[in-house]
């Protein structure tokens, strides 16, 4: 199975540790995160998508055509237009009714997690949290199958929130997407558009972290070293 890493993005808050190396290779424990995410994923997927923008070449050159045992093939996203823009450039190299895992190039995932979304034709992988707002809010039916994403409510229904991580099919490139007034195009506004047809099971994280800004680095070595 391939997994896309979405590792374009600037950084910005992450400045000014950014400011000449991409976040996917900031340093925790003496290696970059975007080793920590792929060491974490389970063997079942055995092939890389990174899509790059930002210091992209940075990140060519250090994971090259074949990283930690997997085979890599890169997609320059030259325009910061969101998710799903990012993981429609890569359309192309996925076959006709092929499931895909889609990963955040700054959040490292637990592998149980990430394997028990394998039990289900898509997914996504959640958790709670004390303050949802900044997230995307998941609602759930009776059977953990996802209703509803909304992106920061002002209100939250839950505290469930999008962990930014997937498992899809290409039946998500048969919906339009909405352009944010933003600029982006968002994945999760997409899946949202999917759900009539195609359910979506919720499974809940094993170990979810998220590098959001310099903090977070110290944060994250500290659990690591302790698990």
């Amino acid at each position: 199975m391939k997994a896309i890493i979405l590792a374009a993005g600037e950084g910005r808050r992450m400045r000014p540790l950014t400011e000449s190396i991409p976040k996917p290779l900031l340093q925790i424990q003496d290696k970059p995160l975007i080793e920590h995410i792929v060491l974490k994923l389970p063997k079942e997927i055995d092939e890389l998508i990174i899509v790059v923008g930002y210091l992209g070449q940075m990140i060519q050159d250090y994971c090259g055509n074949n990283f930690l045992g997997r085979p890599v093939t890169y997609i320059e996203q030259s325009a910061a237009l969101g998710t799903y823009h990012a993981i429609s450039l890569a359309k192309d190299l996925l076959k006709e009714d092929e499931r895909f895992f889609v990963l955040n190039g700054d959040e490292i995932q637990g592998k149980e997690g990430v394997k028990e979304c394998f039990n289900y034709p898509r997914a996504i992988i959640v958790d709670e949290v004390d303050d949802p707002k900044p997230f995307g809010v998941v609602e759930l039916d009776e059977n953990g199958f996802v209703l509803d994403i909304i992106e920061k409510p002002e209100f939250p229904k839950t505290n469930l929130v999008n962990t930014g991580a997937y498992l899809l099919d290409s039946n998500i490139f048969k919906y339009p997407a909405e352009q944010h007034p933003n600029g982006e195009f968002y994945l999760p506004t997409v899946i949202g558009k999917m759900l009539k047809d195609y359910p979506v099971k919720a499974v809940h994280s094993t170990g979810w972290l998220t590098a959001t800004k310099p903090d977070d680095l110290a944060r994250i070595e500290k659990i690591l070293a302790n698990a």
